[in-house]
């Protein structure tokens, strides 16, 4: 496996693992603060929880499994049609390739150099990239994201249910909202670090987030009162 294809593994997974935990604190915290402003039972709010932990790791493992495989299988389709493509019309493809680099601002010559040169060392893989944006044996493992989330979702679960269960019944619904809101910002950061995003405007989306999934699930358990 090349550096950058271990790179792009490595970053897939943490990528999994950061968002599995954002969605376990984010969606375990809205179900037990509804479920808290229907009833002041302990037992009933951390059953719902429990319930909300399960249900979303299976969802979340699951739905990353699916995913990357989903693009394994475009990738797939791209791959088979750009070997048919080459086989049947090599110059159509060298003049396409040849058209992006001069649409880059280089030269006629000095494309034409550069897409033999680049075209003579893997033609699909060239053609792949410049019509598809994409680069082939670069795949993403789908296991390896789903078990970060397997593992993830329900550790960021935990945190919510930690907090109702352990502050004191007056005061519990305003300390696991801010638990979770402190947690919330944590992983907002971590996933614009893993993806180069700006890291205030995520942190801040994240935690509004949270905040209106709290108040609207709070205030539509509280209907049931």
């Amino acid at each position: 496996m090349s550096e950058k294809a271990s790179f792009m593994q490595r970053n897939n997974i943490i990528r999994a693992a950061v968002m599995g935990a954002n969605d376990g604190i984010l969606s375990v915290s809205g179900i037990i603060l509804g479920v808290a402003g229907a009833t002041s039972n302990t037992g009933t709010i951390l059953l719902a929880g429990f319930s909300g932990m399960l249900a979303g790791t299976v969802s979340m493992a699951m739905g990353e499994f699916v995913s990357v495989n989903s693009q394994h299988d475009a990738q797939e389709k791209v791959r088979q049609i750009q070997t048919q493509a080459i086989k049947s019309d090599y110059q159509g493809e060298f003049d396409y390739v040849q058209q992006k680099y001069e649409q880059t601002g280089i030269s006629s010559v000095l494309a034409k150099k550069a897409t033999q040169e680049m075209m003579s060392k893997n033609p699909l893989i060239t053609s792949v990239r410049e019509r598809y944006g994409f680069s082939l044996n670069q795949e993403l493992s789908a296991g390896h994201a789903a078990i970060a989330s397997l593992i993830s979702f329900p550790i960021g679960s935990i945190l919510p249910m930690v907090a109702i269960s352990l502050a004191p019944q007056e005061t519990r619904e305003i300390a696991t909202f801010i638990a979770v809101i402190i947690a919330l910002g944590i992983t907002g950061y971590a996933a614009a670090h893993v993806n180069g995003a700006d890291k205030k405007n995520s942190v801040v989306r994240n935690v509004l987030a949270g905040i209106f999934t709290m108040i609207v699930t709070y205030l539509v358990g509280s209907l049931f009162r």
